[in-house]
């Protein structure tokens, strides 16, 4: 059968991503806060569930260290040690051909008082910039991963309308600090899972199970959102802004509303004050055959049309996030392909998509199911704090390198 070659325009961006609080080790914000008082019962939870039978976890998996049977599983601690071995980390994946990393920056760090700005922590992040910069990889840089400094937590977070005002006085610090060196701001990550979880569900810090909250929740983000665009804007008029926006593709009958609240409900608020989309793709509602180890659905075609729905705010879009929990590494390089098949596909019907980013550049700390689902093109030693390249990342590089995908 004949080999087919799939190109993506030139200039095309292509790297993986990572936050602060997954990957940093050592932060002190809401998140570490919550794990300490919530790690013996995950772990306690995850046992029972396994003595039951329900969805029980593979043997693959529960041999790995830390395991989700396991409380320090729970527990973010040193994580991958990013914060001190940013360079290194930063040399594998040039390596591996990427032109662009997303990160993020650690409110918490950078003011751990109110009005109390930690310059240290700023050089850091500056630091972080140029060692992107010196490899010619395009920092594309979060304001705002989840996590918030334990003072802001103690008025109420993103329930009080103050947060706006402290938030964007931050951000207006980093900005006129290391705003001349960053050409991409994503200012905020996945407003709908986050308020989704913390505020709604209530599985996730702050722990609220109120639509009142929910909904005043994500009104404060909306509004942090724009009135961040317009500070960024007055300090650098040709900045690219944009929010990394969690997307699902909804197929089954009567989702319409769901749709709708989840998908475009935030953007639609946000519209006018955004120079690009950003989407992170993981899941459908698809029943589908293909699973991931957290048994998440694995819907490539629904990618493609969640790419189309975006089509339609006309601007250019990139993908910030798409990956898989893989820690036998058997799917991965199958999902990047099968997925940027059909980014290629929308791209050729006009869509203007310009960047992807594959989730994550490291196995990391993946917040409440903590280390076990292992995300990473570069697999972590937890007990050594070894890096080893995975095979798909091999894989992956070849794209990045030659900016095409090949198919028979």
């Amino acid at each position: 059968m004949e080999k087919r070659e799939y190109i993506f325009p030139a200039g095309f961006l292509w790297g993986a991503a990572t936050s602060a609080h997954q990957v940093e080790g050592g932060n002190i914000n809401d998140w570490s806060e919550w794990e300490k008082t919530n790690s013996a019962r995950l772990a306690k939870e995850a046992t029972l569930r396994q003595a039951q039978g329900i969805n029980p976890w593979p043997d693959f998996i529960l041999k790995k260290y830390p395991n989700p049977l396991q409380e320090e599983n729970y527990i973010s601690g040193i994580a991958c040690d990013h914060y001190n071995r940013f360079r290194e980390d930063f040399d594998i994946a040039k390596s591996l051909g990427h032109n662009a990393h997303r990160f993020s920056i650690e409110w918490s760090r950078v003011e751990p008082a109110e009005g109390r700005f930690d310059e240290a922590a700023i050089e850091h992040y500056r630091q972080v910039i140029l060692a992107l910069t010196a490899q010619r990889v395009e920092p594309f840089v979060t304001l705002w991963h989840w996590t918030l400094p334990l003072w802001v937590r103690d008025i109420g977070g993103w329930e009080n309308k103050k947060t706006i005002e402290y938030f964007t006085r931050y951000v207006g610090k980093i900005v006129e600090t290391l705003g001349n060196k960053v050409k991409f701001w994503v200012i905020l990550n996945e407003p709908n899972v986050y308020t989704g979880n913390g505020y709604f569900k209530g599985i996730w810090p702050p722990g609220r199970h109120s639509l009142i909250k929910y909904l005043l929740a994500n009104h404060h983000l909306s509004q942090a959102h724009v009135a961040t665009y317009k500070i960024i804007k007055e300090k650098n008029p040709v900045a690219q802004i944009g929010v990394a926006h969690n997307m699902v593709c909804f197929n089954k009958f009567f989702a319409g509303i769901k749709r709708y609240i989840y998908n475009f409900l935030f953007l639609n608020s946000i519209k006018r004050y955004q120079d690009f989309v950003g989407i992170n793709y993981y899941i459908s509602d698809k029943n589908t055959r293909e699973r991931t180890d957290m048994n998440w659905p694995v819907d490539a075609e629904g990618f493609y049309s969640v790419l189309k729905d975006v089509g339609r705010y006309q601007k250019p879009i990139y993908v910030l996030e798409n990956g898989l929990a893989d820690v036998r590494d058997e799917k991965r390089a199958k999902f990047i392909k099968d997925h940027l098949f059909f980014v290629r596909k929308a791209i050729q019907e006009g869509i203007d998509v310009r960047g992807y980013f594959y989730w994550s550049l490291l196995d990391n700390f993946e917040w409440s199911d903590g280390f076990w689902p292992r995300f990473g093109l570069v697999e972590i030693d937890y007990k050594t704090l070894e890096r080893k390249i995975r095979p798909s990342a091999w894989e992956y590089a070849k794209i990045c390198r030659t900016n095409k995908i090949e198919s028979f």
